[in-house]
């Protein structure tokens, strides 16, 4: 019988107890709870003060989880997030604040840069507002960080869609601070999730075993803008170990905010990214009735042909303007057919064109 089927108090105070003492060594934890059955035995193989220590600890932070109406997420529990307890890294006790549902339909994270680029933040607002519009029962996870993650969650409460929140912190603080009443907002509409006890700082290496959740909580993840060397790579990376579908939206070759997307996609790591529709057809997620996202519905009227609407998806990754030369690279369509192509289109008032071999697309 697993130890948490006869569940109390004293059991879930030394499980608390037992995940702060071995913060930074949760693989050692866990071989614990193998070894010997059950949280109190595990705990008690310590020093008699350090044990004590951890539990006065606990039972501090069971009283504030009663006073700030916090739930409390074991391993065994049926709640846990499924998805996360599949991976061998996954956290033995989750915080939670709001109306959360960690175990819905539909998970997707959506990650990014913080110096995300106008055009990145339009794209991720999009992106969310299409697949809310065709895709049932759809989660937004992310971190509340600058950039990517703040634009990720409030087009999903623009969307009234569930938005998850996976800070690098204890549910006693919002980081960063200026993002708080965006979190408060997701308390209604989802709400905030972490392994962290309350007091935990946010300290960088918090932020990276936290991505962890972020990739295992959801059953793809999508990289918006990611630099070289970007945390979100990390993220990725970690869903790629997983076994998560991972989606990186292409950039230009000279935009330093989608390098590390493009290490993705040309890697073979993540699926390129161009609009929900690809999304949707790579996930096999079934749609609401009679619903389209904005790209098929320029299909549906424009009548265009295959590689119109390949060249048209392209456009649609950059408000301002797509040079020639990507639109070739990126469809592979030879550059004397792009030329016809791109003519026939501007014919149909279906693309604009700019100076300098850029266009823009009309629909």
């Amino acid at each position: 019988m697993l130890w948490r089927e006869t569940v109390n108090d004293k059991q879930l105070i030394d499980l608390i107890a037992l995940t702060m003492h071995y913060r930074n060594a949760l693989r050692k934890a866990r071989a614990l709870l193998h070894e010997y059955g059950n949280p109190t035995d595990a705990l008690e193989r310590s020093d008699k003060d350090a044990v004590q220590l951890f539990r006065e600890r606990a039972e501090q932070e069971l009283e504030f989880a009663a006073k700030h109406k916090i739930k409390i997420y074991t391993y065994t529990d049926e709640e846990f997030p499924y998805r996360l307890s599949e991976c061998p890294d996954a956290p033995l006790v989750l915080y939670g604040r709001g109306n959360l549902q960690p175990n819905g339909k539909h998970m997707l994270s959506v990650v990014g840069t913080r110096g995300a680029t106008d055009r990145g933040k339009t794209f991720t607002r999009q992106l969310i507002l299409d697949l809310a519009a065709a895709v049932p029962d759809l989660t937004i996870v992310s971190g509340l960080a600058y950039g990517i993650d703040v634009a990720a969650h409030m087009a999903a409460l623009e969307a009234n869609i569930p938005t998850i929140v996976i800070p690098g912190h204890g549910l006693d603080r919002i980081y960063p601070s200026v993002h708080r009443q965006i979190a408060v907002r997701t308390l209604e509409q989802g709400g905030i999730l972490t392994e962290y006890a309350t007091g935990t700082e946010p300290e960088r290496m918090n932020f990276v075993a936290r991505d962890r959740i972020i990739a295992g909580l959801a059953d793809a993840v999508v990289v918006v803008e990611s630099r070289e060397k970007g945390g979100s790579l990390i993220t990725a990376g970690m869903a790629f170990d997983y076994s998560r579908e991972v989606f990186a939206r292409p950039g230009r070759p000279e935009d330093i905010a989608s390098g590390g997307c493009n290490r993705l996609i040309r890697r073979n790591m993540a699926h390129m990214l161009l609009s929900a529709d690809d999304l949707i057809h790579d996930m096999q997620w079934e749609r609401r009735n009679n619903t389209a996202t904005q790209t098929e519905l320029v299909n549906l009227f424009g009548d265009l042909t295959n590689e119109e609407q390949l060249v048209l998806n392209t456009l649609h990754t950059n408000e301002d303007g797509v040079h020639v030369n990507f639109l070739v690279m990126e469809t592979g369509i030879s550059y004397p057919q792009m030329i016809a192509l791109l003519m026939e289109m501007e014919m149909k008032d279906i693309v604009h064109a700019l100076p300098g071999g850029v266009y823009r697309a009309l629909k």
